[in-house]
């Protein structure tokens, strides 16, 4: 008897309420105004990942003409017994070690610059450098490769001009062509520096004002403050430019032909997975290649940010 009153009694659910008729026209008019997105997401996203994803299980060569067929795991047994896969991977991250810091703290310290109070003239410096950002990026590398041009291009001439005997061959020299790409992605941080300037406007002044009246130089502001307080944003950045990196192609494509000039130096992973796909017609190994690439980002980004709960601070945190 006192085993059964000791038992909790089971909780009745909850009954579902009902929409007003006010609420179900708004809930309506909500869905039709998001049917547009929801049906691209679907058309344009879901399908064709779905789609990938059987294509790696098949035989699907457009270049070919075989009877289309089930090959199990055979892509994927191919993909890791392939020697070019992996040497284009560790091109993209060799090129990641030196591009994402790059994109991090040019952006950050310009945005930095042009929010000095000291500084005149910070909006029209503003729109100059978000300029080249709406530039076409394939028209901004054509006219980067021809400034890099290690006999016309006016950068080797203005090196000579300084005292330069030698200027380097940016293109064509395995050890001049990543910091040449990285000189290009320059040319494109106008947005970065935007977002990074709307991140400091919003920090407020009231912190400056308490840590000058504690004795803190621009030094100590900056670690104390204007980090710590932009940490979201830099994280933002950080995730964007993760994904960004891992997918880059376009500039060696563009510049070199998709050959990976100089030595396979430029043979990124999406550029190897662009010839599989639409050089090669090897639909189904290119998908394959699509997948790996994209749980390795899913994989880096899922460690990011785990690791952001111990440098990122939101102001609604305790």
């Amino acid at each position: 008897m006192l085993d059964a009153l000791q038992r909790p009694f089971p909780r009745a659910r909850p009954r579902r309420q009902r929409l007003s008729p006010l609420a179900a026209r708004e809930a309506r008019w909500g869905l039709l105004f998001l049917a547009p997105w929801i049906i691209g997401f679907f058309a344009f996203t879901l399908l064709p990942m779905i789609a990938t994803l059987i294509f790696t299980f098949t035989n699907v060569n457009l270049a070919q003409e075989e009877p289309l067929r089930f090959v199990g795991l055979k892509n994927y047994q191919d993909l890791l017994n392939d020697s070019q896969t992996w040497r284009s991977l560790g091109v993209t991250l060799k090129f990641a070690v030196l591009q994402l810091p790059v994109t991090l703290v040019v952006p950050f310290s310009v945005a930095l610059l042009l929010n000095s109070r000291h500084l005149r003239g910070s909006s029209l410096f503003r729109v100059l450098f978000f300029v080249p950002y709406v530039v076409p990026f394939v028209a901004g590398i054509l006219v980067w490769g021809s400034m890099l041009n290690p006999e016309t291009g006016w950068i080797n001439g203005a090196l000579e001009a300084v005292g330069v005997s030698d200027p380097p061959n940016w293109l064509q020299d395995t050890g001049w062509v990543y910091p040449a790409l990285v000189l290009i992605g320059l040319w494109g941080i106008g947005g970065g520096i935007v977002v990074n300037q709307a991140g400091l406007k919003s920090i407020p002044t009231e912190l400056y004002d308490a840590a000058v009246v504690d004795g803190a130089g621009w030094w100590a502001q900056l670690r104390n403050v204007t980090i710590p307080m932009m940490s979201p944003v830099i994280f933002y950045t950080l995730i964007l430019g993760i994904v960004e990196v891992l997918q880059y192609f376009l500039a060696a494509l563009v510049l070199n032909n998709g050959t990976g000039e100089p030595g396979g130096a430029t043979l990124f992973y999406n550029l190897y997975l662009y010839k599989q796909f639409f050089t090669f017609q090897n639909m189904s190994y290119g998908a394959t290649l699509a997948w790996l690439l994209f749980l390795l980002t899913l994989g880096v980004t899922v460690v990011v940010f785990r690791l952001s709960r111990r440098w990122v601070y939101y102001a609604g945190d305790r």
